[in-house]
């Protein structure tokens, strides 16, 4: 050691030590030893949970059943093309298929097989994205010829240690055209040891030559219920209580996507409040907080707004949208949300199963004016509100348009349809100037008693006088009346009635009366129909007539003689009788 070393370490700070003498005894202050390394970053659920073999892929059946089928019969295609909307588990399944052809079983005998092991080898480097056979591409990023070309020259050396070479081409629908079709040689005729796994969510912009050269599946969406029961799974595992309509409507919010309602949930998750333990760990997933999170809230304020419609109160409803354009929504969004209050009003009026994202208030409110509402008054809001949404969605002043489109809602939906507005011409009915300057009336609105017919067969000739012959015949023919109590009726069918009946007579009675009638089939004693009533009439009206002893006499002197009565012939309820005896 020189002297400029030695002096170094003579001076202050600087010492030699015994290795197995502490750092304390120094007085060294060195800091202390590193600690156990920190806990490892939280994985998302979309990622923890994606599934590692196909038991594991919900919703599928067909695509899993037909690839073991092909895998046990050794009838393997070249080139397999997944394909449906974000989150439906395509590359998932990519890469599942990758293990399943190149898995070699826990003793690293075994042969391709439709259940993985997922612990040789192969499973577990393709399952943590490493294994050098297994090459995933990203094509939205690698769209160029080039890249392709870089796949053709490599497809032709071996596998390197799995029994496939297998590339994965993730959006494989973003290649260029010249991408395309550099490849298409190569993926007819392919070597043996080459799979090409594609997945794509726009299977419409593949050109037709690459998708006759693949095997497709077309993955579905993933059921609602299966969703809610999965996220259930994953709750229990998370150590998280959830309530069953929570979980509901988290899968309603996913549309079908595995992956969006996992994302949902870990926001749900995240948002809810601890649950009252000891441990304090425990998140407790309710329903009232995912609709809050998810928006669904504001929906209320969308049925206020609709019910206003209805109720034809120009100032409250401009009012009420004022209010929602305060609180931050556009008038769009406002618009939005109309109609899809229609499409729910109509789905019940047909009898659809309600929307389980909606709370038990809601669907009271929307049976209530589905049973009030005719189709034709529901088809023209629809029309009406969706032409107002596509010019707010182009205005420079979409608050002001809102505004205009709602009035003219309010104005244009107790409007008569194009029928009913060529019958009032014919018969010369057009609206006064004055009329039709007056403020318009409810769409949905009652009337006084003193307004509707005082029974049913005025109501059946008001109907027939009013324009709607159709309806009124069917009414005279073959309703047979349970109870008449306006703006009420009740009756049963004596016979058959054309398609749209109900829709058809409620319309009539509103455009009639200015009032919404409750009309149902209901039990009971009901009376004969108007049509039934006038035939036993004329037949006790037949029987007086040839019981008097003058036609008796006149038939017994003139046994072939005819009793006319109004134009009509008139038969003995005997007559069948009587001719077989003189027979």
């Amino acid at each position: 050691m020189d002297d400029s070393s030695s002096s170094a370490l003579d001076e202050p700070g600087f010492a030699l030590r015994d290795p197995d003498m502490p750092e304390d005894a120094l007085g060294l202050g060195l800091p202390e030893a590193p600690k156990a390394a920190a806990a490892s970053p939280y994985r998302v659920l979309a990622r923890k949970y994606r599934p590692q073999n196909f038991a594991e892929l919900i919703g599928q059946d067909a695509m899993v059943q037909t690839l073991g089928n092909a895998i046990k019969r050794g009838r393997l295609a070249h080139a397999f093309l997944m394909t449906g909307v974000r989150g439906v588990g395509k590359t998932s399944t990519a890469r599942l298929i990758a293990k399943a052809l190149n898995c070699i079983g826990p003793d690293g005998q075994g042969g391709p097989t439709i259940d993985p092991c997922g612990v040789c080898e192969p499973c577990r480097a393709i399952a943590e994205g490493r294994h050098i056979d297994v090459i995933e591409m990203d094509a939205a990023s690698h769209t160029g010829v080039d890249d392709v070309r870089e796949i053709i020259e490599a497809v032709r050396y071996a596998a390197v240690s799995a029994r496939y070479k297998i590339y994965i081409i993730d959006e494989v629908h973003m290649l260029s055209k010249n991408a395309f079709n550099a490849l298409l040689k190569t993926l007819e005729e392919p070597p043996a040891h080459v799979k090409f796994l594609f997945a794509t969510t726009e299977v419409n912009k593949v050109p037709i030559t690459v998708l006759s050269r693949c095997q497709r599946f077309d993955l579905k969406r993933i059921p609602a219920e299966m969703l809610a029961a999965h996220f259930e799974e994953i709750c229990a595992k998370e150590g998280v209580t959830a309530e069953a309509e929570a979980l509901r409507l988290v899968a309603q919010a996913a549309e079908g996507s595995v992956r969006d309602g996992l994302s949902i949930l870990d926001q749900a998750i995240a948002h809810a409040d601890l649950a009252a333990d000891d441990s304090g760990a425990e998140a407790r997933v309710e329903a009232v907080q995912v609709r809050n999170m998810l928006g669904l809230s504001d929906r209320a304020a969308v049925r206020r707004l609709f019910g206003l419609l209805l109720e034809g109160n120009s100032q409250a409803v401009l009012e009420e949208a004022r209010n929602q354009y305060q609180l931050g929504v556009e008038p769009a969004a406002t618009l939005a949300g109309l109609l899809r209050e229609v499409h729910l009003v109509t789905l019940a009026k047909i009898g659809s199963p309600s929307d389980a994202a909606l709370p038990e208030e809601a669907r009271a409110q929307i049976d209530e004016w589905a049973g009030r509402l005719s189709f034709p008054l529901l088809h023209r809001l629809w029309q009406l509100l969706l032409k107002g949404h596509e010019e707010v969605r182009q205005a420079s002043l979409p608050l002001e348009c809102c505004d205009m489109a709602l009035l003219r809602v309010l104005h244009g939906a107790s409007m008569p349809d194009p029928g009913e507005l060529a019958r009032l011409l014919q018969q010369g009915g057009v609206p006064s100037q004055a009329s039709a300057a007056s403020p318009p009336p409810p769409v949905a609105d009652s009337a006084p008693a003193s307004a509707f017919p005082s029974d049913f067969r005025s109501l059946v000739e008001a109907l027939d006088r009013g324009g709607y012959p159709n309806v009124a015949a069917t009414l005279h023919d073959v309703v047979r009346l349970v109870r008449y109590a306006p703006p009420r009726l009740e009756f049963q069918l004596a016979g058959p009635v054309h398609q749209g009946f109900g829709a058809d007579l409620n319309d009539a009675l509103f455009r009639m009366t200015g009032t919404r009638w409750e009309i149902a089939e209901t039990p009971g004693d009901a009376q004969p129909s108007l049509y039934e009533q006038e035939q036993a009439a004329r037949a006790a009206q037949d029987t007086e007539i040839l019981e008097s002893p003058l036609v008796k006499a006149a038939l017994a002197a003139f046994p072939e003689a005819e009793v006319h009565v109004d134009g009509r012939t008139i038969h003995s309820p005997h007559e069948a009788e009587i001719r077989s005896l003189r027979a």
